[in-house]
């Protein structure tokens, strides 16, 4: 009995972190739509943002690598029961249909523009390639596989200063593999404006480590050993992060410095570059998640079920949770004097009509109903899956 509890508490940490970090990307998405200042600058610029504004920014760096980190583990495990021929099939068709939902379900999302006339290449579109890429990269040995992964998390940040000028198939190959391109640098394809935010090199390096990390989750390994791992590469990655960053050397473009007051030379230090994810911010975010995973092995409250119920369908909340927020902010714009219209836009999170916005709180306000709203359809839709397994074509939503 007390190895079943322990297989179940493993696999259950993985779904715990999952849903928390997927809940707090909501909150990201809901403040893009209800902030008042949300399209005006950037919640991390130091010049301009307040403290909770910044800290409801920079707490949803986690989700990202952290979400792709442990769709790589996610991967692993799910070789245990499959072939390598069998994983990477599943890889690479399920890579292509994420991408393919970005360019259509996701942009959509975003826009409520039913002519598609923009196309943003962001989390989901690097999820796909990056399971696409990880697709290959299963077949190399595991220690092979892992220094590709460590490589590309550590030496990315060498290639920050080379830049191909220009909107040619070269500059766009290279601002899709490292470069990111937004607003009037952005490209044109198929009479289609494509902004990259997530270029996918780093973004394959954290899903081929986090596929590496799977090995922890083996049933052979006892969570006495697992959790001394966790110590180790949790506590690692944060202590060398403060490291790195002190000396202001190597591992982000984003130089921290002094400020006006002890609480933004905090805020500086902890500023790190996400476009595209630099070592720095690999290192704290990840190191703080992986030390998450060893609270998140014991045995769980009715909030931590909850949330581990979505951590289960993440795409399936991801997808209406896009929706779910525009659709209210159409609400908002209509009940505060404007035209539910003038939500509907030519490209992503384009700045809102003048005037339009709410308080920090509020934002808060709604996510928290966005969240109550879609934990029901979250709960239903697992329990589905769980009792459906017949249906392949479910483990691709």
């Amino acid at each position: 009995m007390s190895d079943a509890i322990s297989i179940k508490n493993r696999i259950q940490s993985i779904d715990l972190l999952r849903g928390l970090i997927i809940v707090i990307m909501a909150l990201d998405h809901t403040r893009d739509f209800f902030h008042a200042d949300a399209m005006v600058y950037d919640p991390t610029d130091l010049s301009k943002t307040n403290v909770a504004l910044f800290i409801t920014r920079w707490i949803t760096h986690f989700c990202a690598p952290t979400f792709m980190f442990l769709a790589g583990t996610s991967a692993y495990l799910v070789g245990l029961r499959k072939t390598k021929k069998e994983l990477s099939l599943f890889l690479l068709t399920r890579g292509f249909w994420l991408v393919l939902l970005e360019l259509t379900v996701v942009n959509f999302g975003w826009t409520f523009n039913i002519t598609l006339p923009f196309f943003a290449l962001i989390t989901i579109w690097a999820l796909g390639i990056s399971m696409m890429a990880l697709s290959l990269l299963i077949f190399l040995p595991y220690r092979l596989m892992l220094l590709i992964g460590m490589a590309i998390i550590f030496g990315h940040n060498l290639l920050d200063n080379i830049h191909i000028a220009g909107k040619g198939i070269d500059a766009f190959l290279w601002s899709a593999l490292h470069d990111p391109k937004f607003g009037p640098d952005s490209f044109e394809v198929l009479g289609r404006r494509v902004e990259i935010g997530y270029p996918v090199l780093s973004w394959i390096g954290v899903i081929t480590a986090g596929y590496c990390f799977g090995y922890l989750y083996q049933p052979t390994i006892k969570p006495e050993r697992r959790k001394k791992l966790l110590i180790y590469i949790g506590s690692g990655a944060i202590i060398l992060f403060f490291i790195l960053r002190a000396t202001n050397v190597y591992g982000d473009a984003r130089l921290w410095s002094s400020q006006s007051s002890t609480t933004f030379t905090i805020l500086s230090f902890m500023n790190v570059t996400k476009y595209p994810p630099s070592l720095l911010y690999i290192l704290i975010t990840l190191g703080i998640a992986i030390l998450f995973l060893i609270v998140a092995e014991r045995p769980t409250n009715s909030l931590g079920k909850a949330i581990i119920h979505i951590g289960r369908v993440p795409m399936f909340f991801y997808l209406l949770h896009i929706y779910l927020i525009h659709f209210f902010a159409m609400i908002a714009a209509k009940l505060t004097g404007y035209n539910w219209t003038e939500m509907v836009s030519q490209v992503p999170l384009t700045p809102t009509p003048k005037g339009y916005g709410f308080p920090l709180f509020v934002v808060y306000l709604v996510w928290i109903v966005v969240v109550l709203v879609l934990y029901p359809l979250c709960k239903w839709y697992d329990n589905y899956k769980s009792t459906h397994k017949e249906n392949w074509w479910l483990s691709y939503l």
